[in-house]
């Protein structure tokens, strides 16, 4: 007979993958093992293998459900009727946002990627490409004479701004997160209007 799943089997997963993020942000994914993790969540081990049945799994989870959080706020900005650039600033706040709330999982996406398989690191990055291309599009409805190349690099260096912000930012200093996503934007849209 099947074994049924708890009510807090989710929840649960949850506390693994947020505890597995922090410690794969401070020591690395090589550097932490299932026992490690067992350690920092109070559990056995035997309990996460209930959870996970391999550690690359855990990864996975630590960064698809980070780049799925950014997917979804991609989603919700498009959807919305405002101009090109103003949802540029909104999607700029809304990833601001997430990137302070889960500094640590973003760390670990961008420096663990490559411990996934390739089929799994494809789905990541897929979904990566995504969002990039988000940006692209909004940044030629703002700049519509910008050439596809040209919309690539600057979506690029658009996310070179905010992507490393959990290296220095400080979501208690003298800048708020929505003021250092709107500053990206207003330059990015400022180099722009230069271009042109």
């Amino acid at each position: 007979m099947a074994r049924t799943q708890a009510p807090d089997y989710d929840l649960r997963r949850e506390a693994i993958v947020a505890a597995a993020a922090a410690l794969y942000a401070r020591r690395s994914f090589q550097g932490a093992s299932v026992a490690d993790l067992a350690k920092r969540c109070k559990v056995s081990k035997s309990l996460i293998y209930h959870y996970y049945a391999a550690k690359e799994d855990i990864l996975f989870d630590v960064m698809i459900s980070h780049v799925r959080a950014l997917e979804e706020a991609a989603r919700a900005v498009i959807a919305g009727e405002a101009p090109p650039d103003a949802k540029l600033r909104s999607l700029a706040r809304a990833f601001m946002a997430i990137y302070v709330g889960a500094a640590d999982r973003h760390k670990v996406l961008l420096n663990e990627l490559s411990r996934l398989p390739k089929n799994r690191r494809a789905e990541i990055v897929s979904v990566q490409r995504g969002l990039i291309e988000v940006v692209r599009r909004l940044l030629l409805a703002v700049a519509p004479r910008l050439s596809a190349p040209r919309s690539f690099t600057a979506a690029m260096l658009f996310f070179g701004m905010i992507n490393w912000t959990h290296t220095w930012f400080d979501a208690e200093g003298a800048v708020s997160a929505e003021e250092l996503a709107d500053l990206a934007v207003n330059t990015t849209l400022s180099g722009l209007r230069g271009a042109a």
